[in-house]
């Protein structure tokens, strides 16, 4: 996913998408919910590089897991930890039982969606007097947010903290990164962290993440690596039907061919690319460095895969058909919001953010009772189990300034590890929900925001740091004991391919080199382009550079060894 095309109808869905309803963004920050972010760029310094491998682990954080609260039903497979039960609010636990912060001030940059509040609101009170801190905000308009970005980062004028979404670091951003943001590493490497207990149940592998230019420079939003795109279905219509979740590639193509009404304005699907991918166990690609793999000793992108080329093929196949909304055919399915739609039953199958799974529910639940969502079960194409891959463990850094003081890096530190409070404590509810009797209310264990907390309460003090991924609907358990469980069965089958977890920075000569990949692969489902065009591209790319691109990977891979597995 490239950093322009997150709002496309036919790019990965992402989380920056979902980010922007501003009705379910603090919920979808706050539950730790999955990232796809396009993260990479080029270094215009240097040669690029990574930070992964032997040298690095002196540099990581010490691991100490959370005891102050117990989820409900436990990380398996990759997956987020998951709470059904009832919020007791008189239950709360304390994970930060004195402040951390010495009143100094501290400036955040970071982007937003919606329209920001006024600077001296009840939330950033109530938060600023628990943290012991002064954050002074710097929102910026999330959708335009690589601009604003650019222009500070070139100025030397930068604000305390910069929050950078993996999906922003393109160009010249992660040598700004590199040569801009402080070194953590005296303050949060080994045992040092423990002096911040939150931040040290941040799993190590979102830390490593976190690692740019041989320093650990960035404050982590963790992830689960299980994949975090659902096959969405409308399970009501299927039970009331009689129509069977698909096992295979040719399951599907036959239920989308019974499903499929047009002058009744019913149709299957939308654009199933990237379950497509899924099923066809093609190379993860929401993120580099993960479309790289070791194969029988030979490094593979995957675009040159053979399974790459198939997953396409039946994609197109759907479209020809003619069970693809029209939508989605003529590229809306994204850049309008297709919850209109489908809730109207013109189609009944899509792929989207975990997340959806939740708000979808929420959205309807007042005004169709009868509507249910739910999350197919990625098949392998031939019936078998699928092959998937994992992604990235962290996707959105917060960065502290190198000209930041001892004690402001403190004080930041101090918000981040407030922000990072697990589910179940006071910090964690004063973060995501804001005051209670101000900003939400409770009605049989269930936080509903009032107009104040939906004003106030999103976009701000989540985008520092967060806690391990985690899903919790005190208004929809089964929703999150569903996508808990759907992680689970899910992260049986994925895979860590060899550069799992590390941070690299490819040099700038190959920084768009995959560019036109993408277009391409929607000009061919869409039958306005061949298989045989993808093909030709594929040759152009090893010409142009692809070829010693992967020879500057297995370099990478030589010198640091693969991700442990």
């Amino acid at each position: 996913m490239t950093p322009n095309t997150a709002t496309s109808a036919t790019s990965a869905p992402s989380r920056r998408s979902f980010l922007a309803s501003t009705a379910v963004a603090a919920a979808a920050v706050a539950g730790g919910m999955p990232l796809l972010a396009a993260c990479g760029g080029s270094d215009s310094g240097s040669g690029g590089g990574t930070s992964a491998g032997k040298s690095a682990k002196k540099l990581l954080p010490a691991y100490v897991a959370t005891n102050v609260v117990t989820p409900d039903i436990a990380a398996k497979n990759g997956s987020a930890v998951g709470f059904t039960s009832k919020l007791d609010i008189a239950g709360l636990k304390t994970s930060v039982p004195k402040k951390l912060g010495k009143g100094g001030k501290v400036s955040i940059m970071s982007p937003f969606w919606g329209s920001p509040p006024k600077s001296d609101n009840a939330y950033y009170k109530a938060m600023n007097d628990l943290i012991g801190v002064d954050v002074e905000w710097q929102n910026q308009d999330g959708n335009t947010y690589d601009q604003k970005l650019g222009a500070v980062l070139a100025s030397s004028d930068i604000p305390d903290v910069v929050v950078i979404p993996g999906w922003n670091m393109g160009g010249k951003i992660p040598s700004a990164i590199i040569g801009k943001f402080a070194d953590l590493g005296p303050y949060l490497s080994g045992d040092a962290i423990k002096q911040y207990p939150n931040l040290a149940a941040i799993p190590t592998d979102a830390w490593q993440r976190s690692l740019f230019g041989g320093k650990l420079r960035g404050l982590p939003q963790p992830s689960p690596y299980v994949t975090g795109i659902v096959p969405l279905y409308r399970k009501d219509i299927f039970d009331k039907e009689g129509y069977q979740v698909p096992t295979s590639a040719d399951e599907f193509m036959a239920l989308c061919k019974e499903i499929t009404n047009a002058k009744a304005k019913r149709w299957a699907c939308l654009d199933m690319k990237w379950t497509a991918f899924q099923s066809f166990g093609v190379l993860s690609g929401s993120e580099k460095p993960l479309g790289w793999n070791l194969v029988d000793g030979k490094l593979v992108y995957r675009i040159e895969t053979q399974e790459y080329l198939e997953a396409l093929e039946w994609t197109r196949k759907l479209f020809a058909a003619g069970y693809v909304h029209p939508d989605a055919k003529l590229g809306k399915s994204a850049a309008t919001d297709p919850g209109p739609k489908f809730a109207a039953g013109e189609f009944l199958i899509y792929a989207q953010n975990i997340s959806q799974w939740w708000s979808r529910t929420a959205e309807q639940a007042t005004q169709n009772p009868d509507y249910k969502i739910w999350g197919m079960d990625i098949f392998g194409h031939d019936g078998g189990s699928p092959t998937l891959w994992a992604e990235q463990p962290a996707g959105i850094f917060a960065f502290v300034s190198k000209k930041a003081s001892e004690s402001v890096i403190r004080d930041v530190l101090a918000v981040a590890n407030v922000t990072a409070a697990p589910y179940g404590t006071k910090e964690y509810m004063l973060t995501n929900y804001g005051v209670e009797g101000t900003h939400y209310t409770v009605k049989d264990g269930v936080p509903t925001k009032t107009d104040q907390g939906n004003n106030e309460v999103i976009n701000a003090y989540v985008m520092v740091a967060s806690p391990t991924a985690t899903i919790a609907h005190p208004d929809f358990p089964e929703v999150a004991k569903a996508q808990i469980e759907w992680q689970q069965r899910m992260g049986a089958f994925t895979k860590k391919s060899s550069f799992y977890g590390m941070q690299i920075t490819e040099p700038s000569r190959y920084t768009n080199l995959s560019n036109d990949f993408e277009q391409l692969e929607d000009d061919i489902v869409r039958g306005r382009k061949k298989i045989s065009d993808m093909q030709q591209a594929v040759s152009d790319w090893k010409s142009k550079g692809g070829d010693k691109l992967r020879d500057w990977y297995k370099k990478l891979l030589d010198e640091n060894g693969p991700a442990a597995s």
